[in-house]
This record gives C-alpha cells, sequence and structure tokens, in this order.
C-alpha cells in the first residue's frame, strides 16, 4: 500500500465513522417527533401551551398561532409539527404558547 493509498482509507474511514451515528441520530429524532406535547407537559404549563391558540389568555396578538411562529418547522397547512422549543415531539399549528416569535 502506497501512501496515497493510506491516506484515501483514513478518509473514507473517518468519513464512514462520523456519518453511522450522525444517521442515528438523525433517524432517532425523526421517531421521537412523533407525539404530540400536551398542555399538561411540564414546560408546555411554564410556557402556557394550549392546543388551540383562541384558548391562550396569555396571547395579545390574534395572528399569532404556532405554523406563524419562528420556531414551528412543520409543513405549511399540517395539522401539527416539530417545534424546537419543544425537542422531539409536535405541537399543534393552531397552537400557541408564550415563546411565540413572528416567523420572518
Amino acid at each position: 500500500m502506497n501512501r496515497h493509498d493510506s491516506i484515501a482509507s483514513r478518509r473514507r474511514f473517518l468519513r464512514l465513522a462520523t456519518a453511522a451515528p450522525l444517521a442515528g441520530v438523525l433517524a432517532s429524532g425523526a421517531a421521537r417527533a412523533q407525539t404530540l406535547v400536551t398542555e399538561t407537559d411540564p414546560q408546555a404549563v411554564a410556557l402556557g401551551y394550549k392546543a388551540d391558540a383562541a384558548k391562550a389568555p396569555a396571547r395579545k396578538d390574534a395572528q399569532a398561532h404556532c405554523a406563524n411562529c419562528s420556531f414551528y418547522t412543520g409543513k405549511a397547512g399540517a395539522a401539527d409539527g416539530p417545534c424546537a422549543i419543544f425537542p422531539g415531539k409536535l405541537v399543534h399549528a393552531k397552537g400557541w404558547c408564550s415563546a411565540w416569535a413572528k416567523k420572518a
């Protein structure tokens, strides 16, 4: 084996060694994101999360809801989607919490 082959083998090994754990993390994150946040979840209670934004007494902006929040990463028109505030869980698109920030 010459020096060039040795470097190429090390690079391939490093690429595979770092890609495999990352793929596992991404797959497990997607699998965990199936659970909907409940209004009784401790973090949801702390943030005043409501599955129906109209029932959130702390909400000041009548147009504010999860689907137009910068933390919401669900698809447009979906009933629910992932939220960066509640990692590994889904929130209702029509929901609201006090972490709401208008999507740019």
